[in-house]
């Protein structure tokens, strides 16, 4: 049975053999080798993660099935004082997608959302990553707008930023 676990900084270990393994196969034919390179120390940096977890607030999570960890997920409350949460990082193993670890992590993030009391969540999507527009379009996930972001060396992120209305019932 897969489970989804609160992670801490005890988890960086984790976070990055999950992220070494999904985050390049997800952008393999998307972005150079450079930008992965770059964008993997900028992100998964033992530093750059204790910072986002000790600094900017942001929420990890991982799934995890028996001692093995599938997928991550890392969520911001409140994001620049919107009164929505920000979806930074969802990624599963690529062996292991498209059995419902991605619903769960979404899940996770919308029932963490409606604890403080957020109106929405968003997130910031390669315009080019097939894969993961479909499951959001697939999860009522709605295009909310388009950014080009300057990420430096010479790098930017092309973007779709995709939201969803919580519902409070």
């Amino acid at each position: 049975m897969i489970e989804i676990i609160r992670a801490d900084k005890n988890n960086i270990k984790d976070i990055q053999l999950v992220s070494n393994v999904a985050w390049p196969h997800a952008f393999r034919e998307i972005l150079s080798p450079d930008q992965i390179k770059y964008m993997m120390n900028w992100m998964y940096s033992n530093e750059s993660l204790l910072e986002q977890m000790e600094v900017k607030n942001h929420h990890y999570f991982l799934a995890k099935e028996n001692d093995k960890f599938l997928g991550y997920m890392s969520i911001e409350h409140n994001c620049e004082n919107s009164g929505k949460t920000k979806i930074h990082k969802i990624y599963i193993l690529p062996d292991v997608q498209k059995k419902g670890i991605g619903k769960l992590l979404l899940d996770t993030a919308i029932n963490e959302t409606k604890k403080q009391n957020g109106s929405a969540i968003f997130l910031n999507v390669n315009k080019y990553n097939d894969n993961a527009i479909g499951f959001y379009k697939k999860t009522n996930f709605f295009l909310a707008k388009e950014e080009v972001i300057d990420i430096g060396n010479g790098f930017i992120m092309d973007d779709y930023v995709f939201e969803k209305e919580i519902i409070y019932e």
